[in-house]
């Protein structure tokens, strides 16, 4: 079974075309600045061959005739014909509480879809153009929806609560949802697997940390907390995200810049974070090459990173009762070493014994980052939210096939 799997951003397209039968992604590559001047896809196939093409892409169908053509033409091709792709697996960023699980996209769930736009009006929109594209470019092909959100549907009423009055939790849905649920559920399992332990019996803290950063408390195999909230701006600092805020500086802010909404979800979303703090970039490789040089914001901003991830590593481990497993992903976390040591530094008072030398090593690679006699085990997994969205999109579809 071929499976084409998108992920869909306001102006890009990421792709990847798995062939789940051998294992081997096909094709992959992205289609960038959509609809604005430059654009352009750049693709990379199985055997590393690799080619950018530049071209007037003024939609996201317009965009995905670009790379489908690309697929199936005779220099650069993959499959013979468009027939050969078995189903289109789709990121959805948000589900709200409609989806508890993935789910294959007709009619009555694309209308599912849209109505959780509100939610995430900067990132459901956007998915759905490869939804509707996909309707009338292939529309005898299934298409399956992955939610961000959905694995942490598990989470208690207390955990995703917020303080505010209950009316408008009933009224709009407000609440902690959580995302990245995809990668957290991936690195958590693959952990398991690689210790051959019981997914189902440990308790498991998984922290996904690059331009955008979250990290998940696991109890059971069943997300109990998450640090992204309603929205993804919530929890941990980001690239350009703020994290955690005071609700009342906000207020303040909009009084004292005579701001609207608009203008503060874009300070609060493009210009904080790493960025705001440091004042250099959002690139964690750049502010830290400013911080070796001595830049004080530089430094702050790293050391204010990891501060926060480690305050939550600390609250979910209380939460939970302890924590067996802490585990490292996405492009901060997979590649950086020094940042991975000061996060754990400090925490031997849970039984974590932090092995230096293996986790200088662990670069975008499987590896156990802490000693043997640490009570708890760390781990670098690298993440791989498009396979996961592709085995979900085989599961779904076979089932219904039955």
């Amino acid at each position: 079974m071929k499976i084409l799997v998108l992920n869909c951003g306001s102006s890009s397209i990421k792709y990847q075309l798995f062939d789940m039968t051998s294992g081997v992604v096909l094709a992959k590559g992205i289609v960038e600045k959509i609809g604005l001047k430059g654009s352009f896809l750049k693709n990379e196939r199985f055997d590393g061959d690799k080619v950018k093409l530049e071209g007037e892409i003024l939609d996201h169908q317009t965009g995905i005739e670009f790379l489908l053509g690309l697929m199936i033409s005779k220099r650069r091709g993959v499959i013979r014909n468009l027939n050969e792709i078995d189903a289109i697996g789709h990121r959805l960023v948000h589900g709200g509480e409609t989806f508890k699980r993935s789910c294959y996209l007709d009619d009555v769930t694309i209308k599912g879809v849209e109505d959780c736009s509100d939610l995430a009006p900067l990132h459901n929109p956007a998915n759905l153009k490869g939804i509707y594209a996909m309707k009338t470019l292939l529309p005898n092909i299934p298409q399956v929806g992955v939610f961000d959100t959905s694995f942490h549907q598990t989470m208690p009423e207390y955990s995703f609560m917020y303080a505010l009055p209950y009316s408008l939790y009933k009224k709009y849905g407000i609440r902690r949802y959580g995302f990245h649920g995809t990668s957290h559920s991936y690195v958590s399992k693959r952990a398991c697997e690689i210790l051959n332990l019981d997914y189902s019996s440990q308790k498991i803290i998984t922290c996904h940390l690059g331009n955008g950063a979250s990290i998940t408390a696991i109890k059971d195999g069943k997300s109990l907390d998450t640090s992204m909230g309603l929205t993804p701006v919530e929890g941990l600092i980001m690239g350009t995200r703020s994290g955690d805020v005071d609700a009342g500086a906000l207020t303040l802010i909009m009084e004292k810049e005579e701001i609207d909404y608009s203008s503060l979800n874009t300070l609060l979303n493009k210009h904080s974070g790493v960025l705001g703090i440091s004042g250099i970039s959002s690139d964690m490789r750049e502010v830290g090459s400013a911080a070796d040089e001595g830049d004080e914001r530089a430094i702050l901003a790293l050391k204010m990173y990891e501060y926060r991830v480690k305050k939550y590593i600390g609250a979910y481990a209380a939460a939970m009762g302890g924590v067996d497993l802490l585990i490292f992903t996405g492009g901060v976390g997979e590649n950086a070493a020094e940042a991975r040591e000061n996060i754990c530094r400090d925490l031997e008072f849970m039984g974590l014994v932090f092995d230096k030398q293996k986790n200088i090593s662990a670069r975008s690679k499987e590896l156990i980052i802490s000693k043997k006699e640490s009570r708890v085990t760390v781990m670098v997994v690298p993440t791989n939210e498009e396979f996961v969205i592709a085995s979900e999109t085989r599961e779904i579809v076979e089932h219904r096939k039955v």
